[in-house]
């Protein structure tokens, strides 16, 4: 365990990292009518300003998480921030869709450096049990604070100057984290500079969750059969499986290692974490437009609509999580939050042209953010437990993995279900999008049912601070 003082800048950093990371999956969502109307987007290439960002995201999150492991947590948060700066310039300053979903995948690949780190950070630092659980439970805090406030934020940034200004804000954001982290982070990290990144395996996972993902958006405009949905489901299950084998026989440092799967949380933890994920991206999503279409709410009205969102998942993680994580099994409170933002999903579907502030966002978003807030932090002390040090980066690039693939992949299985075509009637796009709140709660149940697989964790040691 370090001392107090690089246990506080550890957390510091985490929760900065990964609040800009989450920050800028949610921010674009606000803005999206306005970057349509502005760039011209078809509406079934609109999906791509964020599945570009998660999917990029998401397929090179193992890498990711390997760079802090083999060269120091230094290098690999400077090269992070370095690229999410520089490709939001780009996208701020975008006048085409093709430049602007280039520009959303390269702040993918930042991220996709700076979420693990982020994680690998505090796993490092605090030891298991009650302080690990503080930590966690302030960094989850902070990160469903991000996605929640990039929706009031890109809301506001959207109305009164630009969609672009969205994109230009981590500018802003970024050099002052590098600068701060360049007096605060040590000059040589403990590495192994002799080892070689896998980089045939990162290629073949970003082609596998990209190829799947593209398969099933095309699901929303094509059959299932059509070859424009079969040709990249069928590339993706190939890319997948030659991922697994390159793993398995040929990496002289797999992206993820062996042994990690002989930890219990891992395997079910992670399926876990992608179902959450699968229900968090379309809540964003299909709540901004349900807001802006069928509400007829302004970009401002829709990201203060989201306030709810922030405050009661910031008030469960910090207030009431762990007091519960000492009394409650883990995979108890999983289920229960699962369940119960389940129930507000199933509400926020029954949304009308007529419905009011109150009962067709305020109170669904209570529920939904009670529970969410509710599992978030049981879930990645879950898939973190008993990982060493040295794997720690590959642990968390694997959770954060799953995650965002399930956010990419869940947002394209629910788009299928739906129209987004914003100039149909208010009424059809009501229960067009009710369909999609009825499938994230379908998807929360799941959640639910799988917990008694997970493995029964509880936080009993006596809890100091650190």
């Amino acid at each position: 365990m370090q001392g107090r003082p690089a246990a506080t800048t550890a957390l510091l950093l985490a929760c900065a990292a990964h609040f800009l990371v989450l920050f800028d999956v949610s921010v674009m969502t606000v803005a999206l009518p306005s970057v349509q109307a502005d760039l011209g987007f078809a509406p079934a290439g609109l999906q791509w300003v964020v599945s570009g960002y998660t999917l990029a995201f998401a397929g090179l999150l193992l890498l990711g998480g390997r760079l802090a492991d083999l060269y120091g947590h230094r290098r690999a948060f400077f090269g992070g921030f370095a690229v999410f700066t520089v490709t939001s310039l780009i996208g701020g300053l975008a006048s085409t869709p093709a430049m602007l979903i280039a520009a959303r995948a390269g702040q993918g690949v930042g991220a996709a450096v700076l979420a693990p780190l982020a994680l690998t950070l505090l796993t490092t630092t605090f030891p298991e049990g009650p302080r690990r659980t503080r930590a966690l439970t302030i960094w989850t805090a902070v990160s469903l604070a991000g996605g929640a406030s990039g929706n009031l934020l890109g809301g506001v940034l959207t109305e009164y100057l630009s969609w672009r200004s969205v994109l230009l804000i981590n500018v802003l954001i970024g050099v002052p984290a590098v600068l701060f982290a360049a007096r605060v982070l040590p000059h040589r990290d403990a590495v192994r500079r002799r080892v070689r990144l896998d980089l045939p395996g990162a290629v073949l996972a970003t082609a596998a969750l990209t190829l799947l993902t593209l398969g099933i958006a095309q699901a929303h405009t094509h059959a299932w059969s059509a070859p424009d949905t079969a040709v990249p489901l069928l590339g993706g299950v190939i890319a997948l499986a030659a991922f697994v084998f390159v793993e398995a026989r040929c990496a002289p440092a797999p992206l993820i290692p062996p042994r990690l799967f002989g930890l219990p949380g891992i395997g079910w933890g992670n399926l876990a974490m992608l179902l959450a994920g699968a229900s968090q991206v379309p809540l964003w999503y299909f709540l901004t437009l349900t807001m802006q279409d069928v509400l007829h709410y302004s970009a401002a009205q829709t990201g203060l609509g989201f306030l709810p969102h922030a405050v009661v998942m910031l008030l469960v993680g910090l207030r009431l999580i762990p007091w519960l994580m000492q009394r409650v099994q883990a995979r108890s409170l999983i289920a229960a939050g699962a369940l119960i933002a389940a129930t507000g999903f199933w509400w926020q579907s029954g949304v009308t042209p007529d419905s009011d502030y109150l009962t067709g966002v305020f109170g669904p978003a209570v529920a939904i953010s009670f529970g969410g807030g509710l599992l978030s932090t049981p879930l990645t002390s879950t898939v973190t437990a008993g990982v060493e040090a040295a794997d720690a980066g590959a642990a968390s690039g694997l959770m954060n993995t799953t995650r965002q693939f399930g956010g990419a992949a869940g947002l394209a299985v629910v788009l299928t279900l739906t129209t987004t075509d914003a100039h149909a009637a208010p009424a059809a796009l009501a229960d067009s999008y009710g369909n999609a709140f009825r499938a994230i709660a379908v998807i929360l149940v799941a959640l639910a049912a799988l917990t008694p697989v997970l493995p029964a964790l509880r936080d009993t040691r006596p809890a100091t601070r650190h």
